[in-house]
């Protein structure tokens, strides 16, 4: 699962909760795969991103010294901080691990690097 992913993941379909995001994250086990980077499609993608969850991604990838926790202005004028963000976004592919509801304290595996988020009936 790459870490751009993650944060568009949400536990709001259980019954009861309100938001369910962000999901907490664990790393188990993770691989890094790289890609050619596009600063535009950073760019472009990070109005639709929550920057709190970014940051959190980061601490639990060990990159927290890369990304800024608060959203710098301007930051499509640098260039080191969308390739740090690329790095972090797409080549850091989670292959093991777990996500928790922050309401329930559901849990949800990630196994070879797909994150099961099928709930159980009783659930929905």
């Amino acid at each position: 699962m790459k870490l751009s992913t993650y944060n568009f993941l949400t536990s709001m379909a259980i019954k009861g909760v309100k938001v369910g995001f962000p999901l907490k994250l664990t790393i188990n086990k993770k691989d890094v795969v790289e890609s050619e980077f596009n600063p535009t499609f950073v760019e472009r993608l990070l109005p639709k991103l929550d920057w709190a969850a970014v940051y959190g991604a980061a601490q639990v990838a060990e990159l927290a010294d890369d990304i800024p926790p608060v959203q710098p202005e301007n930051i499509g004028e640098n260039e080191l901080l969308l390739q740090k963000l690329h790095h972090l976004l797409f080549e850091i592919d989670v292959l093991e691990g777990q996500l928790e509801c922050p309401e329930t304290g559901r849990i949800f595996p990630i196994t070879d690097g797909i994150p099961n988020m099928l709930l159980n009936e009783d659930e929905v």
